[in-house]
């Protein structure tokens, strides 16, 4: 895969901050030569204090289109989804119109939600920039250790997620490989030994992805596993 950069900050505010303006580059960059700028959220609480930066922000929201890297199956009001958490702090207070937001419909079972959402992702391909998370197990979006990897598949059903809700969607490697960017945000020191483990080359979800530019990890010092393998 393409070399990772690895972007080293004092704190989560700062990993929020860069985040932010990483995001906004490409926005602006991508509405300049195609008209819109096509992004992948991630869910967590790192990715929140960057979607509340974003909320401050001027840019031509007509222009983006949102899509999610994974949900849980959840009803549409509960507040642990993803699509939720967006829309509260961010989403709902810019004016990206309603029909650029493409949520995962979870909440019609993970199988169901898999078929639906597939031609919205092979439609808006490639995205501009997907944004994720790194978990303390090395996974990323809900593609978790030792899960299945359908090759072509972009979307799949996730039935037995280590982590409650057990049943999730998440868009596949080879859907968020297929991104001219792909920026991980990770902060706190539980996830020291992933961001070791990664840098030192072991098999982890993360790890698989293979854009089709940049990738890269913006981290904390909590997170900073010390000097690069």
């Amino acid at each position: 895969m393409k070399t990772v950069q690895w972007e080293l900050t004092k704190d989560e505010k700062e990993v929020a901050v860069r985040a932010c303006r990483r995001i906004l580059l490409n926005a602006d960059q991508a509405i300049a030569a195609r008209g819109q700028f096509r992004i992948v959220l991630a869910g967590g609480s790192t990715p929140e204090h960057t979607y509340r930066l974003l909320n401050k922000v001027n840019t031509d929201w007509r222009r983006w289109q949102v899509y999610f890297g994974d949900e849980r199956c959840l009803p549409v009001d509960d507040p642990q989804r993803n699509s939720g958490m967006a829309a509260r702090v961010w989403l709902d207070r810019v004016a990206i119109p309603s029909a650029n937001i493409h949520a995962i419909p979870a909440e019609l079972g993970p199988h169901q939600a898999a078929r639906q959402y597939e031609p919205l992702v092979r439609q808006a391909l490639p995205f501009d920039l997907a944004l994720l998370g790194l978990g303390s197990d090395g996974h990323t979006a809900s593609i978790f250790p030792g899960a299945p990897h359908p090759g072509e598949s972009l979307v799949q059903p996730v039935l037995h997620a280590p982590k409650a809700p057990s049943q999730r969607v998440t868009l596949s490697a080879a859907a968020l490989s297929q991104c001219q960017e792909i920026l991980v945000l990770v902060t706190g020191q539980e996830k020291r030994a992933a961001l070791k483990a990664w840098q030192q080359g072991e098999a982890l979800p993360i790890s698989t992805l293979q854009p089709m530019g940049n990738l890269t990890v913006i981290y904390d010092r909590k997170a900073d596993p010390g000097p690069l393998a």
